[in-house]
């Protein structure tokens, strides 16, 4: 198996799309993101997918993305932070690449987010929200994760700078590349 692909995953407001495009700059690697592929495929931006078609009918477009970016190769791939949930994602993401968990303390993510208007899972009440989803979504992220890094006060340049480090002791990228 060849290991072609940099998957970031991690909750929103972790800086997977930031931190994706300088990696991809940085490498000289094309930069995909699963939520951007979503809303060119639907001509839907994801709060109106939620709002008019639901989750569940999200979540169906969020496992075409991963496997569209997971076959483009030597990419850098940010997925939306609930695609791990669905295994056939980590199964589809792990067979492309080499995935790397984007973590960040829940103030953190809260400032970065702010008032999350966009964000439907965060509508109600954004501090529960964060709190509950992370401890539901936390084990799952690191279950997957080849890599782990923690974004909270780094900047972009930092984390991909960490990442590349990473990469460097990483077994699984060294015996494919």
């Amino acid at each position: 198996m060849r290991v072609r692909a940099i998957v970031l995953m991690g909750f929103m407001g972790t800086g997977k799309s930031e931190v994706g495009r300088r990696l991809a700059q940085r490498l000289g690697r094309s930069f995909v993101d699963t939520d951007q592929l979503i809303e060119e495929h639907t001509g839907k931006r994801i709060p109106a997918i939620f709002a008019e078609d639901g989750e569940p009918a999200f979540r169906a477009f969020e496992r075409e993305a991963v496997a569209e970016a997971a076959g483009r190769g030597r990419a850098v791939v940010a997925i939306g932070g609930g695609a791990v949930l669905d295994p056939e994602n980590v199964r589809c993401l792990r067979a492309a690449g080499v995935l790397v968990y984007l973590t960040a303390r829940p103030e953190i993510i809260l400032g970065r987010v702010g008032a999350a208007s966009n964000r439907p899972l965060l509508r109600d009440d954004p501090r529960a929200a964060v709190t509950r989803l992370l401890a539901e979504r936390g084990p799952v992220y690191a279950a997957a994760a080849d890599i782990t890094v923690d974004t909270s006060e780094r900047t972009a340049d930092e984390v991909v700078a960490e990442i590349q480090q990473a990469l460097a002791r990483s077994e699984r990228w060294k015996s494919s590349t």
